[in-house]
């Protein structure tokens, strides 16, 4: 093409048209071959400690670099905003919803209560709070991924099974949410998956958690359109 446009040149007015034309028509299939829906997306994650990362010795190691790194490996224009709060309960993720949506996410993904099955806390309240947040998003018509948790088994079995049921509840009330059951599933319990807490992923487990996660974060970003710029 570089050939074209210097003989073109050199040949007068008539070969300087048509190299013009030709760069024009070669413009315009560049843009037809453009991928379309090309805007980023941003993804919201609502989280505690897994979601911001704790214990991990450098920040790209947290769920959310990691899950936004597999995503646009896939090719998908995506960013994921980290709204981690270590330590946070689903109390406090409702009472801090409206502020992690001062980001203006085109989906959200839900993944509270972790610390709720720590503190002992009634599964009744916690089913409260994760109701209130769906409903806000809901009403906010943001595509929802919503994650569930289970209670530390020295509990006992009638705690686990309120708590798992608190999760089950919020979902089957909000049947257009994406519902993915344990957001620890294959990780929990693993020693070489975890940090010394045996609470936390480590890197690797980290990484096996976005693994697992992909095919439903991608069914979920299908949903989602970018928000109006302005």
């Amino acid at each position: 093409m570089l050939r074209f446009v210097r003989v073109g040149l050199q040949n007068g007015y008539g070969a300087r048209r048509a190299a013009c034309q030709f760069l024009a028509c070669f413009a315009v299939l560049l843009a037809l071959a453009a991928p379309a829906g090309a805007q980023e997306l941003r993804l919201l994650m609502l989280g505690d400690s897994i979601t911001a990362g704790y214990g991990l010795p450098n920040r790209d190691q947290a769920l959310p670099v990691r899950l936004e790194a597999a995503l646009r490996a896939q090719g998908r224009a995506v960013r994921v905003i980290d709204a981690g709060v270590s330590g946070d309960t689903t109390a406090g993720g409702r009472a801090r919803l409206a502020w992690a949506l001062a980001e203006r996410p085109d989906a959200v993904i839900v993944a509270l209560g972790g610390n709720d099955g720590l503190r002992g806390l009634d599964p009744r309240a916690t089913a409260q709070n994760l109701q209130a947040i769906l409903d806000g998003l809901a009403a906010r018509r943001l595509p929802t991924l919503f994650t569930g948790m289970l209670a530390p088994p020295n509990l006992g079995a009638d705690y686990g099974r309120d708590f798992t049921a608190a999760f089950a509840q919020a979902a089957a009330a909000h049947p257009d949410v994406l519902f993915y059951p344990f957001l620890l599933d294959g990780v929990a319990g693993d020693p070489a998956l975890n940090q010394a807490d045996r609470i936390h992923p480590n890197d690797r487990g980290v990484d096996e958690l976005v693994r697992r996660m992909l095919p439903i974060v991608d069914s979920l970003l299908d949903r989602a359109r970018p928000a109006t710029a302005g």
